[in-house]
């Protein structure tokens, strides 16, 4: 971090959001001052935060904001115009004001080495995946998981300069005033391009529009990095060569870098094993359910030894695997009692809940399914 970006004074607004929260407990890790306001400051968010030393602000008021005096503020991009705080800063021009994601770039992700993990779906737990086999095999990655993980045990972690930094690459815009993906501003030196499909209805036109923005992500990664590419996916294989950097493809299908094979699933879990270039990598079993888990495994594994270890990713260790728990709200098992099995998974798309469901088919062969949906995102809406 460059000597005139240290020792900030920084006010988050929407602090209590998730990624806000956790980018707010980074900044804080890396000896900045911060503080912030959110309409709703409750726990667990606001708890971890004022454990953390960072000061907490009930509502938006222009006033209060002024006299706090802040050296730079931070616009979720939950804020629009109106806000009272947004007009004041907008009105005076009294102090400056940037977005989350280019915050983290400037304060975070400059000078590190980043796995940026984006696709429609399966970043979370990707990206929880990354951070967690990178500190099972030694490292102590920087990471920033959009949701709250089993594992690693918090959501954000600042990690040692020389190794990799983990962040989830949402596509979605990064401020009222920035209509880029969030993900550009991230620099990537491996980027995983997980899934890709049309979302956000409100913010992308069409199919084309979601691969324009990815597309974008792809010219960004540097010669020496990695694409990590899902190259079972048609719409991923429609952005083209990318002859600009190194591309390893992971998949089930032939002419994979990195196949996925033999899956299995019963109650207790899945299994599958993976192969680089034809040749035995590693058998993993774990408590995860699905074939897209598999999936986001293999992305997670490969990038990851990509990073540490050059061209070739299976000096990286896999057996931890098996002790790997998951996020919260991601097939979390509620209850569980004889006749009775309670599961909680966040998935809104169509395709993740086509695939969610498919995967307790094969988990649970002879038991009934009652799905209960609550359509809360613009696509699940629509």
């Amino acid at each position: 971090m460059s000597e005139s970006l240290t020792g900030r004074r920084l006010y988050f607004m929407g602090i209590c959001g998730t990624a806000m929260g956790n980018a707010a407990l980074l900044a804080r890790a890396a000896g900045h001052q911060v503080l912030g306001a959110d309409t709703g400051v409750y726990p667990p968010m606001s708890t971890v935060l004022a454990a953390a030393g960072i000061e907490l602000h009930e509502g938006y008021d222009a006033g209060r904001l002024a006299r706090l005096a802040p050296d730079l503020v931070v616009i979720g991009n939950a804020m629009s115009r109106g806000n009272p705080e947004v007009e004041w800063l907008l009105d005076t021009r009294a102090i400056p004001f940037t977005s989350l994601p280019a915050m983290l770039h400037d304060f975070v992700l400059a000078r590190r080495h980043n796995i940026v993990i984006a696709g429609t779906h399966g970043k979370t737990t990707t990206t929880a995946l990354a951070a967690f086999l990178l500190r099972e095999n030694g490292r102590d990655p920087g990471f920033l998981i959009g949701g709250v993980p089993l594992d690693p045990p918090v959501g954000s972690h600042l990690g040692a300069l020389q190794d990799p930094f983990v962040i989830e690459g949402d596509e979605y815009d990064s401020a009222f005033f920035d209509k880029r993906s969030k993900f550009i501003h991230y620099a990537p030196h491996v980027a995983v391009l997980n899934n890709l499909e049309f979302d956000h209805a409100d913010i992308f036109r069409d199919l084309a529009d979601v691969q324009r923005t990815f597309h974008h992500l792809t010219r960004i990664v540097p010669r020496n990095g990695w694409i990590v590419l899902n190259g079972d996916d048609d719409n991923l294989r429609a952005l083209g060569a990318l002859p600009w950097t190194r591309v390893v493809r992971v998949g089930v299908g032939p002419g994979n870098d990195v196949r996925i094979e033999d899956f299995a699933e019963d109650p207790s879990g899945s299994g599958f094993s993976l192969s680089w270039q034809g040749r035995p990598w590693a058998r993993v079993d774990w408590p995860c359910s699905g074939l897209y888990n598999a999936r986001n495994a293999a992305m997670a594994a490969t990038a990851v030894g990509l990073a540490l270890g050059g061209a070739d990713p299976t000096g990286l260790r896999l057996d931890a695997l098996a002790r790997f728990r998951g996020v919260k709200r991601r097939q979390e098992q509620l209850c569980q009692r004889p006749g009775l099995t309670v599961i909680e998974d966040f998935g809104h798309h169509p395709t993740a809940l086509a695939e969610t469901l498919q995967a307790f088919r094969q988990r649970f062969p002879g038991a009934r399914l009652t799905a209960v949906f609550e359509p809360r995102s613009n696509t699940a809406r629509t």
